[in-house]
């Protein structure tokens, strides 16, 4: 990148603090990456169901999708990483929404030759560059500011984010569900193969809009002039590069627990999103057509975006581990009746998990890598490397085929109870790293 990125406490994250409203226009411009992988990842959630019925999948196979795309993440953190380093930050946004669009227009051949593999492989591609936009976006933005306030800034960044999963499913649910004789028909309905057929391409128009709309941010990030965060001379970064390593990350009980949460709570996350619409369209839930079932979707996204406002401003006066033990502790209770209660009871339970998860990712994150000084960066790297957690969705779906949908659930309980867990004590700096920090 151009320069490494600022650490926590670092002489340039001090000028970058002095300076802010230089970086306004930089961070309006990422918020706009935030809602693309925001979009394009809840476009996934709307499309599991079609594919289901397209390629007559069990719940095992359809999450086996999703776990592909989390895949992505721990495959392509570290090549991200090494490739931000060699080319640069804002050629490497660049090469990540081209990579992005690549396996857009990927999705469209798959639906050509109404393949499972291909489809595989052009979700691989896409998910492979959201990462590498993940890896530099999330530190940018905690490191822009002041330290104290990284938790509250990232959570409104990530409010952009939430902003395009709250879109996508109506997006979705028109031109994919909408489209579709699957997205039409009642829960457990069969197609005929020329129904198939037909729904297999009714993804080809989003995913050009789609394809589309990434070439274009991409020339917009290639000509704006986007802000160095960090850098100073080779003899500065020589003797950070020296700092780095007389020290250790594993002296830092907040990253050690940090890492595991982000795995353990993207389980959760993406296990309720991918299995929502199957979950509200049973007879004893919510008893909708899966088109139908998608406009709750965007309730529960919307939740997230609302949550992570509401979090941004809640963290202004009170401690992030405070507002995170709350919202993991509310997470569990209403997982509980999802789990139990039948009917609207129960349906609602589940769109309002969006409302406690939306804290989560950003507030994990920033507790990470605080105090990390010098070795911000790579903590940052492991954090986004944890985010390959949402894989094991794979195993909520063996749970849901195996003891029923709706108990399958109890897995994403048991995830917000180790969230719980950090927030109250894996979030504090060691005693050693808190004498470093």
């Amino acid at each position: 990148m151009a320069g490494p990125i600022a650490s926590f406490g670092s002489p340039a994250a001090g000028t970058a603090t002095r300076d802010q409203s230089s970086y306004r226009p930089a961070l309006s411009l990422l918020a706009s990456l935030f809602f693309m992988w925001g979009f394009i990842t809840v476009i996934n959630n709307t499309l599991l169901p079609h594919l289901r019925s397209v390629f007559d999948l069990s719940y095992t196979q359809t999450t086996l999708i999703e776990s592909v795309w989390f895949i992505a993440y721990f495959v392509a953190s570290i090549p991200a990483a090494k490739l931000i380093a060699r080319i640069g930050y804002q050629r490497a946004l660049v090469v990540g929404l081209g990579i992005m669009a690549l396996g857009t227009l990927g999705m469209v051949l798959a639906s050509h030759q109404v393949s499972y593999a291909i489809t595989l492989t052009a979700l691989f591609v896409i998910a492979s560059g959201i990462t590498l936009l993940q890896v530099a976006a999330n530190p940018y933005v905690a490191v822009v500011g002041p330290p104290e306030t990284a938790p509250a800034r990232l959570n409104l960044v990530q409010a952009f984010n939430s902003f395009g999963t709250t879109l996508a499913p109506l997006f979705g649910g028109y031109l994919i569900l909408g489209r579709s004789a699957s997205g039409n028909a009642t829960a457990g309905a069969t197609l005929s193969p020329a129904e198939r057929l037909a729904d297999a391409q009714s993804v080809q128009l989003p995913y050009l809009i789609v394809a589309a709309i990434l070439v274009v941010l991409a020339v917009v990030i290639a000509r704006f002039p986007l802000p160095a965060i960090g850098g100073g001379s080779e003899a500065a970064k020589r003797a950070a590069k020296a700092e780095r390593g007389s020290l250790s990350l594993w002296r830092h009980r907040n990253l050690v627990f940090g890492v595991p949460a982000i795995f353990i709570y993207l389980i959760a996350e993406i296990g309720v999103s991918n299995l929502f619409i199957n979950f509200v369209s049973q007879p004893e839930i919510g008893d909708l057509t899966h088109t139908q079932a998608s406009h709750y979707l965007f309730l529960l996204w919307g939740g997230m975006m609302v949550g992570r406002f509401i979090g941004s401003y809640l963290m202004q006066g009170r401690s992030a581990e405070t507002i995170l033990a709350g919202a993991a502790l509310a997470a569990f209770t209403v997982m509980l009746v999802a789990t139990f209660g039948t009917g609207p009871l129960a349906m609602w339970a589940l769109i309002s998990v969006g409302l406690f998860h939306a804290v989560m990712f950003p507030t994990i994150f920033t507790l990470g890598i605080r105090g990390l000084g010098p070795l911000t960066e790579e903590g940052a790297g492991l954090l986004i490397m944890a985010i390959a957690g949402g894989s094991l969705v794979v195993v909520q779906g063996w749970a849901a085929d195996r003891f029923g949908l709706q108990h399958s659930f109890l897995i994403t309980a048991a995830c917000e109870l180790y969230v719980l867990f950090y927030a109250l004590w894996g979030s504090r700096p060691g005693r050693k790293a808190s004498a470093r920090a």
